[in-house]
């Protein structure tokens, strides 16, 4: 099949949208080919998959240009060479999982797509710079086969998260629960249908470019509500109005306007116990002190074997109870969501 393209995305910081793509991706990479592109300068996800390797990547002569910025120099540096397919690493026990890694750069290329996609084609220089993204991803997916795409954002409203989330073919929301997610619900209810009115308009506009638009438009699959502390099997008090009120504005705000703009699946394709838990994919506790070995063994909470854990008696059996939940959990939304990028 053909890649799907998946971004994950909320312009509010510190809701785990680097974890959550990590997370996904590997749980993915167990059945399918997929494919990690971090475009956040701030590079979290590149760090997390590349591990102590991470300096020696941007320094080293024959992975250093082997990035999301330096794979669409060609086209935003107006050179006569045409984008090329990068190469990617994969970690040791995630051998289907391909990292497209960012850099600290990449909002350089921000003004110039801005001005492109303000201006359109009428500046040649600048026509081929808002299909450009859309042409990397599309031949490092042809290079290693890929199935899923999974695209990281940094959390603003640029030009170019506004690019890389047109080039998708779905959306995840992570969110926490706070006041300021339920803030950003709001925001993004009237920004990313601008986003995709932008594109409707332009599209035509690039056909004849290098570098043409995506015909995709991204659909709305799900939420995720994220880092709280549970109590007897549930979130802890504190959390549990804001994780219902979460769940109210998606139902109630955001969906009717993703509907009128095209950005939403039907009823069917969600089905009706997603619609009555508020479109919201999962709600995943803190990982605690399961985060810091998997930072060490440089895997997601759900892969530590029992010697990474490195914990003895009622201890072990504790962190062994939750990975084991957590493993569950991931599997759960890794099913519902190939389910649901079905109609995507």
């Amino acid at each position: 099949m053909a890649s799907k393209r998946i971004v994950v995305f909320n312009h509010k910081g510190g809701v785990s949208k680097t974890t959550s793509v990590y997370n996904l991706g590997w749980m993915l990479s167990e059945h399918h080919r997929v494919l990690l592109v971090d475009g956040d300068p701030q590079c979290n996800l590149s760090s997390l998959i590349l591990g102590d390797n991470f300096e020696e990547y941007y320094e080293e002569d024959d992975t250093k240009f082997q990035n999301l910025k330096d794979g669409v120099e060609s086209a935003f540096k107006a050179r006569p060479k045409p984008i090329e397919a990068v190469t990617c690493k994969s970690p040791e026990r995630a051998p289907n999982l391909f990292l497209l890694a960012g850099h600290a750069d990449l909002s350089a290329n921000d003004a110039p797509l801005t001005f492109a996609q303000t201006a359109g084609n009428a500046i040649a220089t600048l026509q081929n710079l808002p299909g450009a993204f859309n042409e990397l991803l599309r031949l490092t997916e042809e290079k290693y086969d890929i199935d899923y795409t999974i695209i990281d954002l940094n959390p603003s409203l640029s030009a170019i998260n506004q690019n890389l989330f047109l080039s998708s073919d779905a959306f995840i929301m992570p969110t926490n629960p706070d006041p300021f997610s339920i803030m950003a619900i709001n925001t993004l209810k009237e920004t990313l249908p601008r986003w995709v009115e932008w594109k409707r308009a332009n599209i035509d506009v690039y056909n004849d470019s290098a570098y043409p638009l995506s015909n995709t438009e991204p659909k709305f699959i799900g939420a995720l509500i994220q880092r709280f502390n549970i109590r007897k099997g549930k979130a802890a008090r504190p959390y549990r109005d804001n994780i219902a009120e979460i769940k109210h504005k998606i139902s109630q705000d955001l969906i009717p306007v993703l509907e009128r703009s095209g950005m939403a699946l039907t009823p069917e394709q969600y089905t009706q116990p997603l619609i009555e838990d508020g479109y919201c994919l999962s709600e995943i506790p803190d990982f605690q002190g399961l985060l810091p070995k998997s930072y060490d063994a440089e895997v997601p909470v759900f892969a530590l074997r029992d010697d990474e854990i490195r914990e003895t008696g009622p201890v072990f059996d504790q962190m062994s109870e939750k990975r084991t939940r957590f493993n569950k959990q991931f599997e759960g939304i890794a099913d519902e969501i190939v389910r649901l990028m079905q109609y995507a």
